[in-house]
């Protein structure tokens, strides 16, 4: 038997460029099969959607969420909004109401969503935001130490890159395997998450150590990055502008334990007190807009078995918040 020719240099020229291009065509493949699924439901192709949400987080579904025609009312917040039941509103003011709220998120992610919403809803009947303890950090770039997907809800060229991550490829397998699925379950259409049950499983309400968190007082202080000056002002005209005049826009200043109240005449409840003054100065330049303020004092928030901690409450000073939002709404739509 002849012995083999030996390996040239122009073989392996030849074997790096077919490696090299199978692995372009590995990735262009898995790159075009991914934006076809489109794994979180984004519309951008819209050839596998079947108009239902695949349980997920609301991080993700959002996207979903924030792109259906049949929710003309949004409201945009956390974690500290997130009980407003959106079927309620619907109820109390006749618009199709969506939760579009997102926990431990900031301005920067709740603006993010606005912003997805209005691209997919030209003239909204309603737009409710929650303006928390988050809005008055003195960073205008309003970081926050929890990942957020801006690429879902971004551009063609940010989408396409937030595709090329192992967490994608993980969807784009398992909404095929729901899409395959004719018995696949579905989260709520409209964003509705009751959490009481996840909070009291953790024991909050029964568990001494939570209770004895719930009524320690907060300092004089502001907090680090809380004193102002507060750039949500700019951030919020900018965001005013791309609302029609014609939408209804209400701001709501969610409720806080009573404890959680600075001292009067601290400096906390002054730099507090002059971040929602610049909220309302804002706002106020959009002329169907109101603020829902729940930081004013009334003793409801003096009542520790409606709070689990400090900033959230239960469901029934929700539903009272939620009353006071749809009244709101109602005056605003009758002006």
């Amino acid at each position: 038997m002849a012995p083999a020719p030996p390996t040239t240099d122009r073989d392996w020229r030849a074997f790096v460029r077919i490696l090299a291009l199978s692995m372009v065509g590995l990735f262009a493949g898995y790159l075009a099969l991914a934006v076809v699924v489109d794994p979180y439901d984004t519309g951008r192709s819209t050839l596998l959607s079947r108009g239902a949400v695949r349980p997920q987080g609301p991080r993700t579904a959002s996207a979903m969420r924030g792109r259906d025609p049949a929710y003309s009312g949004v409201v945009i917040g956390n974690s500290h909004i997130q009980l407003i039941e959106p079927a309620a509103l619907t109820q109390l003011t006749g618009i199709p109401f969506l939760q579009l709220s997102v926990p431990a998120t900031g301005p920067s992610e709740q603006f993010a969503l606005l912003g997805w919403y209005l691209k997919h809803h030209a003239r909204p009947d309603a737009i409710v935001l929650s303006a928390d303890a988050f809005w008055c950090a003195d960073d205008p770039a309003f970081p926050s130490e929890h990942g957020f997907p801006y690429w879902l809800v971004g551009d063609w060229p940010a989408y396409l890159r937030g595709l090329i991550r192992f967490s994608a490829a993980q969807e784009t397998v398992n909404r095929l395997g729901w899409l395959l699925n004719p018995r696949h379950k579905t989260a709520a259409a409209d964003g509705w998450w009751d959490y009481e049950r996840n909070y009291l499983s953790q024991g909050f309400g029964i568990d001494p150590a939570k209770k004895a968190a719930l009524e320690k007082p907060v300092g004089p202080e502001p907090e680090p990055h809380h004193g102002g000056p507060f750039p949500i002002a700019a951030r919020l005209r900018a965001e005013l502008a791309r609302i029609p005049a014609a939408t209804p826009v209400v701001v709501v200043f969610p409720p806080v334990y009573a404890r959680a109240e600075p001292p009067p005449g601290s400096p906390r409840a002054r730099a507090e007190a002059a971040c929602r003054a610049e909220v309302r100065a804002v706002l106020a330049q959009h002329a169907l807009s109101t603020v829902v303020d729940w930081r004013d004092g009334r003793s409801a928030a003096a009542d520790p078995d409606q709070f689990f901690d400090q900033t959230h409450y239960r469901l029934p000073l929700a539903r009272s918040l939620t009353a006071e939002i749809a009244a709101a709404i109602v005056r605003l739509r009758t002006r």
